[in-house]
C-alpha cells in the first residue's frame, strides 16, 4: 500500500487506535516465527552438507569364534539308570569330571564277573589254538617225511627195476646160448645116431651121445625156466614201483586233508577269539561309559535328565554345557542386497541387549556404549530368510568387550562403510538404493589384489 502520509502526521496519529490500520501490521509473532524457520531451515541445510558414514545395520546373537567353544550337549553313548549326579545346574567342571554314573538296564550285561569270564574264555581259545598250532606243525612234518620216504622208497624200487630188467637180459641170453647148445648136441645125437644103426659106433659110444643130449636139453629148459621167472620179476618190479608210489601218495594225501582241517579249524579259532577280543573290548569301554565326563572344562547349563532311576536311551541328550569361551564374537544377519559391500576386516559397531549406549549410526565417534569389532568370517549362504551370516570379532585396537557377556545374548551391529554427505544417504534411503562401497577414485587394496589375481 503506498504511503502518503508524512512524518509529522504519523507522529499526531496513533495506529493503534484504529482498527483497520493495526490489522495491516505484520503480527511479532509471526515475524519471530518466520526468523526461527529461517535460522531452522538454513541449520538444516547446513547439515546437509556434513558427513555422514554409511552403515549396513544387522542384528544377531554373541557366539564362539571356535566350534569347540560353543554350547553343546552331553549324550550318553550306552542305554541306563541314572544312578547317581555328581554335580549341579550352573556348577564348573573342569575336563574328564565326572558329571553323573549310570546302571546297566540290559540283562546281556548284568553279570559283574562279566570280564572276568570273558578274560577266562579268550584264554581257553588262545589255549586251542596253540594245541591246533602244534598239531598243524605236527601234520606238516609228517607230510615232509612221507615225501621223503616216498622218495627212497621209489628209487629203491626204481633199482630193483633196473636189477630185473638186468636179469631178464642174462637170463635171455643165457636161454639163447643154451638152446643153441642143445641144437648142436641133437644135430649131433641123430648123425651118431644114424652111425650107431649103421654100426659104424658102439653102443657105449651111442649111450655117452645120449646122455649129453639129455643133459642139454635140461640146461636149456633150465635157462628158459629162470628166463621167465626174471620175466616176473621185471613185472613185479614195475608193479612195486606203482605200488609203493600210490601207497605213499594216498598217505600224504591224508596227512594233507587233515592238514587242511586242521588250519581251517585253526582259521575258525582265530575268528572266535578275534570275535571274543572285540566282545571284551567293546564290554570294556561300556563299563567306562557307566561314568559320564565332561568332554571339556565349563559350566553345566542344563540338565536335560533329572532324578534317580530315569532311564535314558543310547544318545540322548543328559545335559548341556557352556564352555568357559575366551573367544566370544558376535553373529550377525545381513541382507542379501547388502552382502556384496562387505569384506573381511571391515569395522563394526557393536551394541549389546543390557548394555547401556547411545548410538549414532553415522557418527561412530559421538557413539556411546558401543564396541569396536572387525568382520572375521562372511558365510557362503544364506542362513535363513535369505539373510547370510557374519561372524565380528573384537577391535584389538578398540575397547574391550565387557566380562559380563554371555553366549546368547542379543545384539546389534553397524558395519561401518564409506564417508559420504547427509543429503546423499537422506536420498538413498527414500530410493531404497544400497549403499556407495567406495569414494569417487578410491579403490580399497582388497579390490586391488582380487583384480591382480584375476
Amino acid at each position: 500500500m503506498l504511503n502518503l502520509m508524512n512524518d509529522e502526521l504519523k507522529k499526531v496519529i496513533n495506529d493503534d487506535q484504529f482498527y483497520s490500520l493495526n490489522t495491516l501490521k505484520t503480527p511479532h509473532l509471526a515475524r519471530n516465527l518466520a526468523r526461527v524457520l529461517i535460522v531452522f531451515s538454513a541449520v538444516i541445510l547446513m547439515g546437509m552438507f556434513l558427513p555422514w558414514q554409511q552403515n549396513i545395520r544387522g542384528s544377531g546373537t554373541l557366539t564362539a569364534l571356535d566350534p569347540a567353544n560353543r554350547r553343546q550337549t552331553i549324550e550318553s553313548a550306552i542305554a541306563g539308570r541314572i544312578a547317581s549326579w555328581k554335580v549341579m545346574e550352573g556348577q564348573f567342571v573342569n575336563k574328564g569330571d565326572t558329571i553323573l554314573t549310570l546302571s546297566e538296564v540290559k540283562e546281556k550285561y548284568f553279570d559283574p564277573n562279566l570280564l572276568a569270564r570273558m578274560r577266562e574264555q579268550i584264554a581257553a581259545k588262545e589255549s586251542s589254538i596253540e594245541s591246533k598250532v602244534q598239531k598243524k606243525n605236527a601234520l606238516s612234518n609228517q607230510i615232509a617225511a612221507l615225501e621223503r620216504g616216498m622218495k627212497v622208497k621209489i628209487t629203491q624200487a626204481k633199482n630193483k627195476l633196473r636189477q630185473a630188467h638186468l636179469k631178464l637180459e642174462s637170463d635171455s641170453i643165457s636161454f639163447a646160448s643154451e638152446k643153441i647148445s642143445y641144437d648142436n648136441s641133437l644135430a649131433i645125437f641123430e648123425r651118431n645116431k644114424q652111425l650107431f644103426e649103421a654100426g659104424n659106433i658102439s653102443k657105449n659110444k651111442f649111450n655117452e651121445m645120449e646122455s649129453k643130449i639129455q643133459l642139454a636139453k635140461a640146461k636149456r629148459v633150465s635157462a628158459e625156466n629162470k628166463w621167465i621167472q626174471s620175466q616176473t620179476e621185471l613185472i613185479n618190479a614195475e608193479v612195486d614201483v606203482a605200488g609203493t608210489e600210490a601207497a605213499y601218495i594216498e598217505k600224504i594225501s591224508k596227512s594233507k586233508s587233515d592238514l587242511n582241517a586242521t588250519l581251517s579249524d585253526l582259521y575258525d579259532s582265530q575268528g572266535s577269539l578275534a570275535k571274543l577280543k572285540n566282545e571284551y573290548a567293546n564290554l570294556s569301554i561300556r563299563n567306562e561309559q557307566y561314568n559320564i565326563v565332561a568332554p571339556q572344562s565349563g559350566y553345566l547349563v542344563k540338565a536335560l535328565k533329572s532324578g534317580i532311576g530315569e532311564t535314558i536311551k543310547e544318545g540322548e541328550a543328559v545335559a548341556t554345557i557352556m564352555p568357559a569361551a575366551s573367544d566370544l564374537c558376535a553373529e550377525m544377519y545381513i541382507k542379501a542386497m547388502d552382502l556384496p559391500f562387505i569384506n573381511t576386516g571391515r569395522k563394526v559397531r557393536v551394541q549389546f541387549d543390557g548394555w547401556p549406549s547411545i548410538q549414532f549410526s553415522g557418527w561412530p565417534n559421538a557413539s556411546v556404549g558401543t564396541f569396536g569389532g572387525i568382520v572375521q568370517t562372511i558365510d557362503r549362504v544364506d542362513s535363513y530368510e535369505g539373510k547370510f551370516r557374519i561372524l565380528v570379532k573384537p577391535d584389538p585396537n578398540d575397547d574391550e568387550w565387557p566380562e559380563q557377556l554371555r553366549v546368547g545374548s542379543g545384539i546389534k551391529g553397524w558395519v561401518m562403510l564409506d564417508d559420504v554427505p547427509v543429503w546423499f544417504e537422506l536420498w538413498r534411503n527414500l530410493n531404497g538404493f544400497p549403499p556407495r562401497l567406495y569414494a569417487e577414485g578410491s579403490m580399497p587394496d582388497t579390490t586391488k589384489k582380487a583384480d591382480k589375481s584375476k
